[in-house]
């Protein structure tokens, strides 16, 4: 690249990064803070949580990327073009890609990164979060909860220990458990253990009191009791993955046998019909940043702000995007739909940008409320008598 080129490069990116960045660190927050109970509720480090952290956050750069790449060719430009760079650029008889060429190359790199973060990284990620939150609830029982304090374990179910010690052994035992509706279950335990496996909990010396719907309360003492914990251990102790969380390779060949596919079959369709048109963005985004603001504007013309009118057209590009995905999800009929959206919006960028042609319907009707609103002003604003020496 020429000198003026990397000149705008250097520029653009800079803008970029500094848009990026803390709408980024905005994301990011709210979606730990979103998990923070992997910490409260199952008593895990803070270096297992800055681990689950750490694994969120490329998760969400694919959706924030391009709208950061929008403001900084937005601002880069319009200060450019404020500062009477775009002019003298003009004037000196520079080519057409001498400010193309620069911001497209950066969109185009975005582009592919944000195809490899939404089809390859991005799944792997998201697996990752989903087996380390299941593994820390595996065995919540014998591990992780703390002593003299109450748990919920699930809906209805809470567990309260007066002391763990080694060799997986529970001391004073408390258990409600009002999954059932049929009856309401209180153990009380001076002894107990989980086994190995995780599927039961061994208690001793202590009684269950039952309490049905009538009111009635039966009180009965055992010597040892069992409760059962399979299925608790199982559905913890297993990820659950969606589709969202699949490679690309299985979105492309579903296995029809995974309860999740045949679940919501149509999710899996439009996951795989997103990742392949959404990716496109960066670009597509980008060549509307350029038709918008890469010319040079006079300082008087009555326009919005060019980082308005693109971040505007590209959520709207973005929704109608998202729409005909999940249409795409329902019927095969709309899968060209979902192409066409991104790539026919980059298509006709293109060819303003080759024509040089501008979006000016924001100018007309920036004039119009201009012109409306000056009307009413006038015809509420005193008007000064022929003499100049009072009011009508």
């Amino acid at each position: 690249m020429k000198l003026l080129e990397l000149y705008i490069l250097r520029r653009t990116v800079q803008m970029f990064l500094t848009a990026l960045v803390p709408v980024l660190a905005i994301i990011w927050t709210t979606q730990v803070l979103a998990r923070i109970n992997l910490v409260t509720d199952s008593g895990q480090s803070v270096g297992s949580f800055m681990l689950l952290a750490t694994l969120i956050l490329p998760t969400i750069i694919p959706a924030v990327l391009p709208f950061a790449l929008v403001i900084g060719i937005t601002q880069t430009l319009t200060a450019m073009n404020n500062d009477s760079e775009l002019a003298v650029i003009d004037a000196a008889g520079a080519p057409r890609h001498t400010i193309l060429r620069p911001v497209l190359s950066l969109a185009a790199g975005m582009a592919v990164v944000s195809l490899l973060m939404t089809n390859f990284v991005e799944p792997k990620l998201r697996v990752g979060v989903r087996e380390m939150i299941a593994a820390a609830y595996a065995d919540l029982l014998s591990t992780v909860i703390e002593e003299k304090s109450f748990r919920r374990i699930e809906d209805g179910l809470y567990v309260q220990i007066s002391e763990r010690l080694s060799g997986r052994v529970l001391k004073g035992l408390f258990v409600a458990d009002s999954r059932d509706p049929a009856s309401e279950l209180i153990y009380y335990a001076r002894e107990g253990a989980v086994d190995e496996g995780g599927a039961a909990l061994v208690m001793k010396d202590g009684e269950v009191q039952r309490k049905s719907p009538n009111g009635e309360v039966s009180i009965v003492r055992f010597d040892s009791y069992s409760f059962d914990l399979s299925d608790f251990s199982q559905s913890r102790g297993q990820a659950r993955l969606h589709a969202g969380d699949r490679d690309l390779g299985f979105l492309l060949n579903p296995d029809q046998n995974d309860p999740d596919v045949q679940r919501n079959l149509k999710d899996y369709r439009s996951e795989l019909h997103r990742r392949l048109s959404t990716w496109t963005f960066p670009f597509v985004f980008a060549l509307i940043s350029l038709v918008i603001c890469s010319d040079a504007r006079s300082h008087r013309e009555a326009r919005l702000h060019p980082m308005a009118i693109a971040l505007t057209l590209s959520l709207a590009l973005f929704w109608l995007s998202n729409y005909t995905v999940e249409l795409a999800g329902n019927s095969l009929a709309f899968v060209p739909l979902a192409y066409l959206v991104p790539l026919g919006s980059g298509l006709i960028a293109a060819i303003m940008l080759v024509r040089r042609r501008h979006p000016h319907k924001t100018s007309v009707v920036t004039t119009f409320l201009a012109d409306r609103l000056s009307a009413i002003l006038r015809r509420f604003t005193p008007k000064s008598d022929a003499t100049g020496g009072g009011t009508t």
